[in-house]
C-alpha cells in the first residue's frame, strides 16, 4: 500500500510542477549519491573559475522533531493533495514515531 501511495504522490507533485531537477530524494533514476556528484561538479566549476565557494551542513537529528499529523498532512493538503491521500497519511502515521541511527 505505501508504494501506491508513494507513486500516486510522486506523479501528483510531477504533474504539479512542484520538484525540479535539484529534486533528488525519492525521485526515480536519481539518489544522494547522483546529489553528491552535482554538488561536486558545480563547486569545482566554481573553483576553475576562481570563485569563492561556501557549503553549509547542519546535524538534522535534533531539526527533524515535528507532529506528522499537523505538519506533514497541512503541507500535503496546501499543495492539493486530495482528502483520500491526507487522510490516509494522518491515520498511517497517527501514533507512530521515527528515529534516524547513524553508525550503528
Amino acid at each position: 500500500m505505501k508504494l501506491i501511495l508513494l507513486e500516486s504522490m510522486l506523479r501528483h507533485m510531477e504533474n504539479k510542477g512542484m520538484t525540479g531537477d535539484s529534486q533528488h530524494g525519492f525521485t526515480k533514476g536519481k539518489s544522494y549519491l547522483t546529489n553528491l556528484v552535482v554538488f561536486y561538479n558545480r563547486v569545482t566549476v566554481l573553483v576553475d573559475k576562481g570563485k569563492a565557494t561556501y557549503s553549509s551542513t547542519w546535524n538534522c537529528a535534533k531539526h527533524l522533531t515535528l507532529s506528522h499529523t499537523i505538519s506533514l498532512v497541512s503541507k500535503l493538503e496546501r499543495q492539493g493533495f486530495d482528502g483520500w491521500t491526507t487522510t490516509w497519511i494522518r491515520n498511517w502515521l497517527d501514533g507512530r514515531t521515527q528515529s534516524v541511527g547513524v553508525s550503528g
